[in-house]
């Protein structure tokens, strides 16, 4: 079964935004095994969208939009719809009930004509409920294939994804399991692990593929099992897994759930009542970022300093001068030393801590550009890691962010 992803809005073609819908839609069909044979961006322009329209309907059996459904003049994919489905738009009285309780809810002010129009929807679409927005979403379907039209504002769009369209997907239609396995390795290239394991590649089943997803000094090692029976594909899939461990030995460092690893670093920190402190150097704050970007954070995470500066170390933190003179503001002793002081300052269980040279210049230290060292504190012990990660900023910060995570992942599964 085939779908294809429509983005609408001259935002998207001349850069202003980047696309991250096409990305959770595509996540989100893979899951119940339904391919995305092709992504397609348009402008917000009549003739543009009734072509594309038309063409994805001779390719795939779902056409998922998003976008040109806000209440302005230059949205007009509802209109460009009702051309389509040869239909009308008519009031939604539901969705008019709802977009009123939000303005009066949330914006204090009545409902402006404008905004009123968003309650007009074509009379052949099945309506789903946007709850977090005004524009809602629309069902339609032509000649045995199904158009899905929904805002293009992200959190909007993940709610009717997740709440109406895949369980509506997957009620009208029968699609195989799907299943992946992700091996996460460090310190071995691409090149290698491919020659390392050729022969288990070589003679994998027909229902299973693999994968190489480098990024970030590790590469992934993505198993996909597709099939009609589950516990089948789920023998297969460990099978071949279990090959793959025995070549490659402790080069796997663990796996890559659903979850990015900092929500799983989240909950092992929950389920265990324990919390989090963070000093970063190197990384600019880009740790705590991460681990903020996540809801209900505050229930292990205490805080975190960015001493970026060698006397903010000393001067925040309470780093012995001495220790950074002697043994450098890159090193094992500092960055042990800066877990301890983040994990002492902010009372908590665990801390993270970086120091390092991800250049471009050798800054305050005298290390290759780079060279990282994290330090992880935990309630009976302190220790550190030296990386040397790039010679590209952004890549070695990146990569330096990643690891702290990994780090302290095992950190925690082992204690």
């Amino acid at each position: 079964m085939l779908a294809e992803i429509i983005t609408i809005g001259d935002e998207i073609l001349i850069g202003q935004i980047v696309d991250t819908n096409s990305t959770y839609i595509s996540k989100a069909l893979n899951k119940i095994g339904i391919d995305v044979y092709q992504i397609t961006s348009i402008q917000d322009e009549k003739k543009h969208i009734l072509q594309a329209l038309e063409e994805a309907k001779n390719r795939v059996d779902v056409v998922l939009i998003t976008g040109g459904l806000g209440p302005t003049k230059d949205d007009i994919t509802k209109h460009t719809l009702c051309e389509y489905f040869d239909d009308k738009l008519e009031q939604d009285d539901e969705v008019l009930a709802h977009v009123e309780e939000l303005f009066e809810k949330y914006l204090n002010k009545p409902l402006s004509p404008i905004n009123k129009q968003q309650a007009l929807v074509p009379t052949k679409a099945i309506v789903l409920k946007n709850q977090f927005g005004t524009a809602p979403g629309m069902w339609l379907e032509k000649d045995n294939t199904v158009f899905i039209s929904m805002p293009g504002v992200p959190f909007e769009m993940k709610e009717l994804i997740d709440g109406e369209v895949i369980p509506r997907l997957q009620r009208q239609f029968k699609t195989p399991f799907i299943l992946h396995k992700t091996l996460m390795t460090y310190g071995v290239g691409e090149s290698d692990l491919a020659n390392a394991i050729a022969e288990v590649e070589d003679n994998l089943p027909p229902s299973i593929k693999l994968a190489y997803l480098p990024n970030l000094g590790k590469v992934r090692l993505r198993l996909s099992a597709r099939g009609e029976d589950k516990e089948v594909l789920e023998k297969a899939l460990g099978e071949e897994v279990a090959k793959i461990e025995a070549i490659l030995g402790d080069v796997v460092v663990g796996y890559e759930e659903d979850k990015a690893i900092e929500l799983v670093v989240g909950e092992l920190l929950k389920a265990n009542q324990k919390t989090l402190a963070i000093a970063e150097s190197c990384t600019g704050g880009k740790i705590a970022e991460t681990i903020t970007a996540n809801a209900g954070v505050s229930s292990f995470f205490n805080g975190g300093v960015v001493t970026y500066a060698t006397r903010s170390k000393v001067d925040v933190l309470g780093i012995d001068n001495t220790t950074i003179e002697t043994f450098g503001v890159t090193s094992h002793e500092v960055a042990q030393a800066m877990a301890k002081a983040a994990q002492h300052k902010f009372k908590a269980d665990y801390a993270i801590a970086t120091t390092g040279n991800a250049g471009p210049s050798k800054g305050d230290g005298d290390v290759e550009v780079g060279t990282v060292y994290i330090g992880i504190a935990t309630p009976t012990r302190v220790f550190s890691e030296k990386f040397k990660f790039s010679n590209h900023r952004t890549r070695t910060i990146g990569k330096a962010v990643s690891k702290s995570f990994e780090l302290l992942k095992k950190t925690l599964e082992t204690s």
